[in-house]
């Protein structure tokens, strides 16, 4: 979370501004006869940058700030991103994995300015398609940095040797592993960044072991991953002797910004900030105005942003330790040593396909390194159910004429390479009349991972398509007194479920039915959530959401097979942990 140690001298800062802002509007109407009216804008900043934002909006005020006749007052907020992105996500009905719900009294903005762009895409590419953010440029920049403490990072050979991601990952991964920790990525831009970069070094394909170099990567990291920013960098070393350097964090992916004001503070061990290459994605600051907000609030709000992109906002930047949008520093920066200028790094691409800054980020890559961390770092208990109907043997050309049912459990295996020991996990598959008249068989029961890895990964091998039909809704209501019966306090307790077909059993319960059943056996104090995957043209996504509207969860669609792995981790990420 972008909470950083002086986030609440910035946000007093800030309380302190807005009000003068208000302020010089009232002296503008009464300098300024001409003014038929007032738009209030309200703008929403990270918080190390908002008191630049505010002091610049302040001063746009005071020279009399107004489009078409009408003044302009400005209010500022420091806010963290976070905050943010989960209110304008329940605007538009959508869940970001590891965002958690907006708070009852949260508003969203007319504008918002986050540290990053991956908010934005997140939001777009997690279901809010009406989100469109207008213009989303930056309007600052803070490169992504390794910060190590001075003495770990002179052993390393800083500041003359020049570091690579892949030798950071050997230092992790090595005998005497350096001490590695990060921001919880899911809520945090620079920890996002820092988890790309490194997974993508770990997850490099050609490499006989790259998907478990990948999830060792993942739990490395996780080993010492906080909540917060300040609890991070309290786990860096409060004093110099080799023992306390020892035992503390030795390394961390933060923003440059966080180092420099961390060094300001002149601690026992100053922090080193490692350029490393490739270039993370920086923290790039977009200006989005948010959709839906009134056209003269949105005239109001592209005016100002042409008073946030001036060589004196530069300067502004510089003292609050942020460079300007192209990677170069205005006068007073407090350049760490090694740091280049301009700073590299491609920012993510905009959510809207406007104008901020291109070619860097790959939303899928994005998507998928945040449903494996969610998953490799959460516990949980589940039954995975997998259809073998007949219609499962039909080929997919794009997966080199796999069948559907060789790419389901194939992302069934490799979802499994995620799990850790403490998540229990079952396997059943279904059909019509499979053993016996029952629908469903029992490959492995729920148990813990711990003691029947292997015996999961035997079953998976095993499973072949049957000749019968799709029992989808007799399996839906055994799997879910299943997995009610020996419910787990403290746990997410859920089913996946991956089908090609609609319900085909004549023989069993009807939708109605199992509706009815479900609806009376479902107890809130012990919930089960069931994620349905369907996949191909057959699927009714209106019948699978009719089942995951009773019981939590959620279905997702796709007509193409190859997709249900990425399918299946953001599904198990979205799953919200028992309040």
């Amino acid at each position: 979370m972008r909470s950083n140690v002086h986030a609440a001298t910035a946000a007093a800062a800030v309380g302190v501004l807005a009000v003068t802002a208000g302020g010089w509007f009232g002296y503008q109407q009464l300098a300024q006869p001409d003014c038929t009216g007032r738009i209030e804008l309200s703008v929403a900043v990270a918080a190390e940058l908002a008191p630049a934002v505010d002091e610049a909006a302040a001063q746009w005020v005071k020279e009399g700030a107004a489009v078409g006749g009408t003044c302009i007052a400005v209010n500022v907020s420091a806010t963290d991103p976070v905050d943010v992105a989960a209110t304008v996500a329940a605007k538009h009905g959508v869940t970001l994995a590891g965002v958690g719900q907006a708070s009852g009294t949260a508003v969203s903005p007319d504008v918002w300015v986050p540290d990053s762009s991956t908010w934005l895409l997140r939001l777009k590419t997690g279901g809010a398609t009406a989100f469109d953010p207008g213009n989303g440029a930056s309007i600052a920049r803070s490169p992504v940095v390794v910060a190590m403490p001075e003495p770990v990072a002179s052993r390393l050979g800083w500041p003359q040797k020049k570091f690579s991601w892949a030798q950071l990952l050997q230092q992790v991964q090595s005998d005497k592993p350096l001490r590695t920790g990060i921001v919880e990525p899911t809520r945090d831009a620079a920890g996002l960044s820092g988890l790309l970069s490194l997974t993508a070094v770990a997850g490099a394909p050609g490499g006989p072991d790259a998907e478990k170099d990948k999830v060792a990567a993942l739990r490395a990291l996780a080993t010492d991953r906080s909540a917060l920013r300040p609890d991070l960098l309290a786990r860096f070393p409060t004093a110099s002797d080799p023992t306390t350097i020892a035992s503390s964090l030795g390394a961390a992916a933060l923003s440059e910004e966080d180092v420099i004001q961390y060094n300001s503070k002149k601690p026992p061990v100053p922090l080193a900030a490692l350029y490393l290459e490739p270039a993370p994605a920086p923290l790039d600051y977009p200006y989005a105005v948010l959709p839906g907000i009134e056209p003269a609030k949105a005239s109001a709000a592209r005016v100002l942003y042409d008073a946030l992109t001036t060589d004196d906002f530069r300067d502004k930047l510089a003292a609050r330790s942020l460079r300007a949008p192209d990677g170069n520093w205005g006068k007073g920066f407090d350049a760490p040593q090694g740091a280049p200028s301009p700073a590299g790094g491609a920012s993510a691409p905009p959510a809207n396909g406007g104008t901020a800054a291109t070619g860097g980020l790959d939303p899928q890559n994005m998507d998928r390194a945040i449903s494996s961390w969610s998953i490799a770092t959460q516990s949980g208990r589940m039954l995975a159910v997998i259809d073998v109907s007949g219609s499962m043997k039909e080929k997919v050309a794009n997966a080199g004429n796999a069948t559907r049912q060789q790419v389901t459990v194939e992302a069934a295996r490799r979802g499994l390479n995620l799990f850790d020991d403490s998540w229990s996990i079952g396997l059943w598959t279904f059909s019509t009349e499979l053993v016996g008249s029952r629908d469903h068989q029992e490959l492995v029961p729920i148990g813990p991972l711990s003691r029947q890895r292997g015996r999961l990964e035997q079953a998976l091998g095993s499973i072949r398509s049957s000749s019968g039909s799709t029992g989808l809704y007799d399996t839906v209501l055994a799997a879910y007194q299943e997995v009610q019966d020996n419910w787990e306090p403290g746990r997410v307790n859920s089913i996946v479920l991956f089908t090609d077909g609609k319900n085909e059993d004549s023989d069993g319960v009807t939708q109605q039915r199992l509706l009815v059943e479900l609806n009376k056996i479902k107890d809130p104090e012990r919930p089960v959530q069931v994620v349905i995957i369907g996949i191909g043209g057959d699927v009714s996504k209106a019948e699978l959401k009719s089942i995951t509207d009773v019981t939590g969860g959620g279905a997702f669609v796709t007509e193409d097979p190859t997709k249900i792995g990425d399918i299946f981790l953001k599904a198990i990420a979205l799953r919200k942990a028992p309040a």
